[in-house]
């Protein structure tokens, strides 16, 4: 191996070790507990496999995401990356199982043995154990994952192997340190997104120390065989490489450092709390995230510009060694947050009320005017969500005004007000009060697949990101290649055919509520995460397919939309109307055991949520109706001028002619009598 490369990875390498150990005596984790003492192989044996499996999977996703984003499918550095990210893959496998395994000793201290005991032990953990589940499923994950990057190394294979492997960070989110006690939702959150931003950012710098012998401008595989098409797919041009690294890594920091603040809030408790052991740990890690952040600031302004210069060696690894050095402080940091307790605890209370033991949190006060104004309920994952919605649309609009072009502010106006709308729902009083009354759940089910996607499609942010975002034309794919390719992709023209889009609206309703799906939403924060990305997209489906001007494959005629949209209605109208009708409780064992002393008895509620979904429900769909209806008429009127225009500048030819062709055919009858 090239000795930089070396120098690269033993870096990051040596300053997680760093981190970790001196975290550990920090937070008290290298003290040996009183009772149940593992021993000091597993007392540091499991932070060190943590720390390794933690940067294998940024191995694994990081260079995945950069290749998909930096490189080119069929060169050598894009098998480069996913060679990379398939040991990496493999890596995170092994780790995550000897976690697993040392978690288990280091949980229940058993004496190891070889006997059949300590198997069937063993296998309950894995197999009942929640934290034991989540280990099992991320190493089932992982090998899956391993399997599939040495098998399956297109364009669209790299992509979903890509989308696997950030589903495999879910499991360790779960039970990383997440607890069971008032803000396990937004430490869940807050975690996944901090392990996904941390391994995009950790990951893709990697790859940059592996892909660095390979550049094309300093003298690597292409010295002296030309700029032949074989030599450009042996090379990467590393400059470009690095700016593009850059932006993931920009939109990486945001993540991580807001989701830092989330899990910090939540774990302290109060500001008071951050001269304790976990705090100070935090403490650390925050400035190396903000040594990070200053850095990366840095290098893009005034770094990057020099790595096409005559001292681009020494400006690149000038780049890659001092962020190695804070990332792996971080990550030894983080490795051992995992083994220090935070001060805000993590065990439920000896007593609770029914809605501690179903939500985890105290029951409410009453949901009365004022607290629709003054509730909320975070959930960081729509935050970071509706941010990066807005920075980027108004990244295009700046881009095309720079370029000299306009964009309709009605438009801008639709896409902000969809996002707000969709914060105040998932962050806001629905969010705290959906787990305790069924009008309010419905309510928000309602605005969620309704009312919000009208907004959305209405800022027809295809079309603005087409516009905006520049074409890449190195037969790398960028955010606008990639958006092309899922607009025109088979699966893409199946989903947003009208009828098929109008079928998943309308029978996803029932589907949800008459079945099992209704209560995993209820008790599992995934299921809760699910239903909310399932509604959002069926309801954007629909309205784009009605009244959205983004590309489709295919759009009924007008009349079409309007037939298609009454026969939903009616649906719509059915299941409010059956939800009236029910004579017991959806999900009784949760909304009718609350001990709520305040607001309408639960199956009252449910028939209100029943008459808000046939009532208050079809007002987004009326707006539907009246939109489809305006647009008709424009582009009636507009195919009206145009006909007009046509027949100035040719003088009524067409006219004329079929005229005279008339005055033909009945001068040929006459002849005939």
């Amino acid at each position: 191996m090239n000795p930089y490369r070396l120098a690269g990875l033993a870096t990051l390498v040596v300053g997680a070790v760093v981190g970790l150990i001196a975290a550990l005596v920090v937070g008290g984790g290298a003290v040996p507990p009183k009772l149940l003492d593992p021993g000091p192989i597993v007392m540091w044996g499991l932070p060190v496999v943590k720390l390794v499996t933690n940067l294998a999977a940024a191995a694994m996703l990081g260079s995945l995401v950069l290749a998909l984003f930096g490189l080119r499918a069929g060169t050598r550095p894009f098998e480069t990356a996913v060679d990379t990210a398939s040991v990496g893959a493999a890596v995170f496998t092994i780790g995550s199982g000897l976690t697993a395994f040392l978690t288990f000793m280091a949980a229940f201290n058993p004496k190891l043995t070889a006997d059949r005991s300590f198997g069937e032990q063993f296998g309950r953990f894995l197999l009942e154990l929640p934290l034991g589940q989540a280990w099992l499923i991320t190493t089932l994950m992982g090998a899956v994952v391993t399997l599939l990057l040495f098998g399956w190394r297109s364009w669209t294979g790299t992509m979903l192997t890509a989308v696997l492997a950030a589903a495999a960070f879910l499991p360790m989110a779960t039970q990383g340190h997440s607890g069971d006690v008032a803000g396990h939702t937004v430490a869940v959150n807050a975690i996944l997104l901090h392990t996904i931003g941390a391994a995009v950012w950790i990951g893709g710098l990697m790859l940059l120390v592996l892909l660095r012998h390979l550049d094309t401008r300093a003298g690597g595989v292409a010295r002296g065989r030309g700029r032949d098409k074989k030599a450009r797919d042996a090379g990467v041009d590393v400059p470009l490489l690095v700016s593009r690294y850059s932006s993931l890594a920009l939109a990486a920091f945001a993540v991580v450092a807001f989701s830092g603040v989330a899990r910090t809030v939540v774990a302290l408790g109060e500001w008071s709390e951050l001269l304790s052991p976990y705090g100070l740990i935090v403490i650390g890690k925050t400035i190396a995230l903000l040594a990070l952040g200053a850095f990366g600031a840095w290098y893009r302004r005034r770094l990057i510009p020099h790595l096409d210069g005559p001292r681009q060696r020494r400006s690149f690894w000038t780049l890659i060694l001092g962020e190695l050095v804070l990332m792996g402080l971080a990550s030894g940091a983080a490795a051992a947050l995992a083994r220090t307790p935070p001060p805000q605890g993590e065990e439920a209370p000896a007593v609770q009320t029914p809605a501690q033991r179903l939500t985890r949190v105290p029951l409410p006060p009453e949901l009365t005017l004022d607290r629709w104004f003054s509730s909320y309920d975070i959930d960081v994952l729509w935050i970071v969500a509706a941010a990066f919605g807005v920075f980027l649309y108004i990244a295009g609009i700046l881009r095309l005004r720079r370029r000299g072009d306009s964009w309709p502010v009605h438009r801008t106006i639709f896409w902000m007000s969809g996002l707000l709308l969709l914060v105040w729902v998932t962050c806001g009083p629905i969010n705290e009060y959906q787990e305790y009354l069924f009008s309010v759940h419905m309510a928000g089910h309602m605005l969620l697949s309704m009312a919000i996607p009208v907004l959305l499609v209405a800022g027809a942010p295809i079309t603005l990101a087409l516009r905006s975002i520049r074409k890449r034309d190195d037969g790398t794919r960028g955010g606008r290649e990639w958006i092309l390719w899922a607009v025109h992709s088979p699966y893409s023209r199946f989903i947003t055919h009208p009828f098929v889009a109008a079928g998943i609206f309308a029978l996803s309703l029932w589907a949800f509520y008459f079945t099992d799906l209704v209560r995993w939403a209820m008790y599992d924060h995934l299921g809760h995460e699910w239903m909310i990305i399932h509604f959002l997209i069926s309801g954007y489906l629909f309205a784009m397919t009605l009244i959205g001007v983004d590309p489709i494959p295919y759009r009924l005629p007008y009349a079409g939309r309007l037939i298609t949209l009454i026969a939903v209605m009616a649906t719509h109208a059915f299941f409010g109307m059956a939800i009236m009708m029910q004579e017991g409780l959806f999900v009784a064992e949760w909304f009718g055991s609350m001990g709520r002393t305040w607001g309408p008895t639960p199956l009252e509620d449910q028939y209100i949520g029943g008459g808000i979904a046939w009532s208050v429900g079809e007002i987004p769909t009326l707006i539907l109706a009246i939109t489809v209806a305006i647009q008709w008429s424009r582009s009636d009127d507009r195919l009206q001028r145009r006909r007009d225009r046509h027949a100035d500048r040719t003088g009524d030819a067409e006219l004329e002619e079929y005229n005279a062709q008339l005055a033909r055919l009945a001068e040929r009858d006459r002849e005939r009598a």
